[in-house]
């Protein structure tokens, strides 16, 4: 009987190298296998965080102020027209920076955007613009020298903005602002971390029933490369759930107090911005069409729903919307002048320096939504970038990590195969 032991023991025994040796490639493959996930899920996430920070946002941004520039250029052009000989210098001073600020995001855009989905609107805007400019330097001919014309050209140069610019600038910022989007989604997504880090848990619970296992054969109490191992992988966890966490709670914080507002307020104005025009146009034209009317109030109806989108709690949005209802009394009393055929007191409530009157009004809008965009953009460029340093330095730590885990296992086993040598 006691041979019978003897030999039981020495078969254990020999058996025990080919045991350890298949440990050791079984937990150095999981380690590295864990490490492989753990930089793939760290390397999607900070590449999406880059493109979101030093890519989509800004290309973001050159396509909102494009669209804004082309929007602003129209209203100022329309609303000079109703001061007759006597246009304001800055006026025209605004409506140049406009076009010139327009021209340069476009050819910022068309440089750095490699969407091809909006290579047929940027060819729009690059061949419109020139057409549109055309029809506003021929009616400011007319309006200098006297001739009714110059109205008529100012009109054909507002359709040719509605119908053919300002639908390819609203493409072109559509496009861009849906990749920002998708690279936000993608750096602040759950499903691939999630699988990391069950997995990460998975190996740990490996090595700690390798440790047990190893104390129960070799009657001693640690391994020091397995707790080494598993020392560096709880670190890994830990740093992983911790960089994901932060990550993303800046990233969210970034788009949804920051990015995402401001493309809500952005629209807001240009459609502020869009129904001023209306107002001028309607009296270039003094044809009593109902269409402008008809824009005015489904534009001002689009802007009270965005306002109360974009962060209606906040004192920037809050006081845009006060100077919107401000400017749409206004808007109201036009209509009633219009109605009238009062076209001068329509005028002068158009254009006046008065404080109540439109122009003041609508100025005090526009620069609260340009206050509160600034604000949202502010708080983009605050914790964007924070998010992406974080995944930074998550794609380093989960690089070095498995390699010690790995090596931690390599030593602690071969050491006990050593002495079966």
């Amino acid at each position: 009987m006691a041979g019978r032991r003897g030999s039981l023991r020495s078969s254990k025994q020999r058996n025990t190298p080919g045991t350890l040796r298949l440990l050791l490639v079984t937990l150095v493959v999981l380690c590295l296998g864990w490490g492989v996930l753990a930089a793939l899920t760290a390397e999607q996430h900070a590449s999406a965080a880059a493109t979101a920070v030093n890519s989509s946002e800004p290309l973001s941004l050159d396509a909102q102020r494009l669209y804004q520039s082309l929007a602003d250029a129209d209203v100022t052009v329309s609303t000079a027209y109703l001061y007759g000989q006597n246009q304001p210098v800055s006026s025209r001073q605004r409506y140049q920076s406009d076009i010139a600020a327009a021209a340069a995001d476009l050819r910022t855009v068309t440089a750095a955007s490699g969407n091809s989905a909006i290579s047929a609107d940027l060819a729009t805007l690059d061949a419109g613009l020139p057409v549109y400019t055309g029809y506003v330097e021929d009616g400011e001919v007319y309006d200098a020298v006297g001739m009714p014309a110059g109205g008529s050209f100012l009109q054909v140069a507002s359709a040719q903005m509605h119908l053919v610019l300002l639908p390819a600038a609203r493409g072109v910022y559509a496009q861009e602002n849906a990749q920002l989007n998708a690279a936000s989604a993608q750096a602040t997504g759950l499903p691939l971390a999630t699988i990391a880090a069950v997995a990460c848990l998975i190996v740990l619970i490996v090595l700690f029933r390798s440790q047990r296992w190893l104390t129960r054969r070799t009657h001693r109490t640690v391994n020091a490369g397995l707790f080494a191992a598993t020392l560096a992988g709880v670190v890994a966890l830990v740093w992983l759930v911790a960089a994901v966490a932060v990550g993303r709670s800046d990233l969210l914080t970034a788009n949804q107090h920051g990015s995402a507002p401001a493309q809500t307020l952005a629209q807001a104005d240009i459609g502020a911005l869009q129904a001023r025009g209306d107002e001028a146009m309607n009296l270039i034209s003094r044809t009593g069409n109902s269409g402008f009317e008809a824009d005015f109030h489904t534009i001002a109806a689009q802007l009270d729903s965005q306002l109360t989108a974009a962060a209606p709690g906040t004192a920037p949005v809050g006081q845009a919307r006060g100077d919107a209802a401000a400017w749409f009394a206004a808007n109201s009393q036009m209509q009633t002048l219009d109605a009238a055929y009062n076209y001068g007191a329509e005028t002068r409530l158009a254009i006046g320096a008065g404080p109540d009157s439109s122009a003041t009004l609508f100025s005090r809008l526009d620069a609260a939504l340009t206050g509160a965009i600034v604000t949202d953009q502010a708080t983009f460029a605050a914790h964007a970038p924070d998010g992406k340093s974080v995944f930074d330095t998550l794609e380093i730590a989960v690089i070095v990590l498995p390699l010690i885990m790995a090596a931690g296992c390599a030593w602690g086993i071969n050491r006990r195969i050593a002495e079966y040598q």
